[in-house]
């Protein structure tokens, strides 16, 4: 289960400390929180391509889809995998490659001032339980540490990059997550 944050690192968790991330600028509180979802190839789950991604180990020539791939530097904070596994990539202190082009609230950067989970799962399945019940731990903890995050600046990547981003996606159950904070 997962506890409290220790020097930007969540206790029980899995760390794998990705190299695409850099300092945050300036100190700014962290206060957004920005739910993703990610599955590679499209569609399927398990397997170690996300943390190949994340690590900046992915190796292209695995599947035809990861052409594109080739060179990317990203990276989220945690993932939560389709069993309800987190791993920790990037330090909360720290900056993740995850949003891209992005604006909230009129604030262009998000990169700068969030924190990004990534769900396995894709915008149309159904994501499991076990990773609402973990996402809404893993907010709770967050937002204890990093009380600027308020239930209305978690947001998923598509309204912080709308038109470029669908993620999470309609599959996502926002109301029975925030049931769950």
């Amino acid at each position: 289960m997962l506890q409290d944050i220790k020097n930007g690192w969540l206790m029980n968790a899995t760390h794998c400390k990705s190299p695409h991330f850099n300092l945050r600028a300036g100190d700014e509180p962290i206060s957004l929180l920005v739910v993703h979802n990610i599955s590679l190839p499209a569609g399927q789950f398990g397997g170690p391509y996300i943390s190949d991604l994340f690590m900046g180990r992915l190796d292209c020539s695995c599947d035809a889809s990861f052409a594109d791939l080739a060179g990317l530097e990203v990276s989220a904070h945690c993932l939560i995998r389709r069993d309800g596994t987190v791993i920790q990539y990037v330090s909360f202190l720290d900056r993740a490659w995850h949003a891209g082009v992005s604006c909230f609230a009129g604030r262009e950067g998000c990169n700068d001032f969030s924190i990004g989970i990534e769900l396995e799962g894709t915008d149309t399945e159904p994501y499991e339980k076990v990773q609402y019940q973990q996402l809404a731990l893993l907010a709770k903890i967050l937002i204890k540490q990093y009380p600027s995050i308020t239930k209305e600046r978690i947001v998923g990547h598509s309204d912080i990059a709308p038109g470029r981003k669908t993620d999470p996606g309609p599959s996502f159950d926002w109301q029975y997550f925030y049931a769950l904070l």
